[in-house]
């Protein structure tokens, strides 16, 4: 019996191991592959010059210059992330994913280094810290979304919520003046932002929060502890809330680690 244990034990140790691009690994290869959104601005999308540009692009190129490798990166849509993670068609997925149970189950996550919210944004002129302060203003959304059910269940009476069809609809009427304030993610208030500096547009509050993660293959666990170290690093130099005020147009909030 003790003999028939110790073939199949050296049998199994004879079989060729998973490949797993682990910190080491990248490091040997001089390259590492980053997967970014496809078309998801200002996180990531093609911008005037042909490029990828945007905030996960920006981290993930401070990742590859604080590893000292060359970066390729590789844009994936929302259902491509996690597949191209555990396939090893990328290293790490830096694409406004966020952290929950069900993904946990397939891959590691790091702590969250962007932050990714539902809010009520305005122009500085407008004294809004809660939705009780917005009773006797017209509030522009889209409806059916997110915002639209968190702030219907908030809202008091004496608040005009005002729902259009789509983004484009609702951020036409707030540029127009239709509405008092937006309520949105904050990437359509971050584009409206960089194309309106002088409206001086500002998060009043926020209704739900959605931190982006970074996605590390599970078993890379010296991947996942250098990434960590990488996030707190640039929180703590300022690097990521320089890219935040970049690209969202705000400082970078306070985020969640594990």
């Amino acid at each position: 019996m003790k003999l028939i244990k110790g073939l199949v034990a050296a049998a199994l140790m004879a079989l060729p191991l998973p490949a797993m691009a682990d910190l080491a690994d990248i490091l040997e290869s001089g390259t590492v592959k980053i997967a970014i959104p496809e078309s998801f601005p200002p996180f990531g999308a093609l911008g005037p010059s042909g490029e990828y540009e945007g905030y996960d692009v920006d981290v993930a190129k401070l990742i590859a210059e604080d590893l000292g490798v060359e970066l390729e990166l590789v844009p994936v849509t929302s259902k491509q992330r996690i597949p191209f993670l555990e396939t090893d068609r990328v290293d790490l997925v830096i694409a406004t994913m966020g952290a929950n149970p069900g993904r946990a189950k397939s891959i590691w996550f790091s702590a969250a280094y962007a932050p990714f919210y539902s809010g009520a944004f305005a122009s500085g002129d407008k004294e809004i810290s809660s939705p009780a302060d917005l009773v006797g203003m017209k509030v522009g959304l889209t409806g059916g979304t997110l915002e639209d059910l968190e702030l219907t269940k908030l809202v008091p009476e004496g608040v005009e919520i005002v729902r259009f069809g789509d983004n484009a609809a609702t951020q036409s009427a707030f540029l127009s003046g239709q509405v008092d304030v937006l309520v949105s993610g904050n990437t359509l208030a971050a584009a409206i932002s960089e194309s309106n500096p002088d409206m001086g547009l500002q998060t009043k509050f926020i209704l739900k929060e959605s931190p982006a993660f970074i996605g590390v293959k599970k078993g890379n666990f010296d991947l996942l502890q250098w990434v960590n170290v990488f996030i707190l690093h640039k929180k703590l130099g300022g690097e990521l809330n320089t890219i935040s005020e970049t690209w969202l147009g705000q400082p970078l909030p306070a985020l969640p680690t594990f």
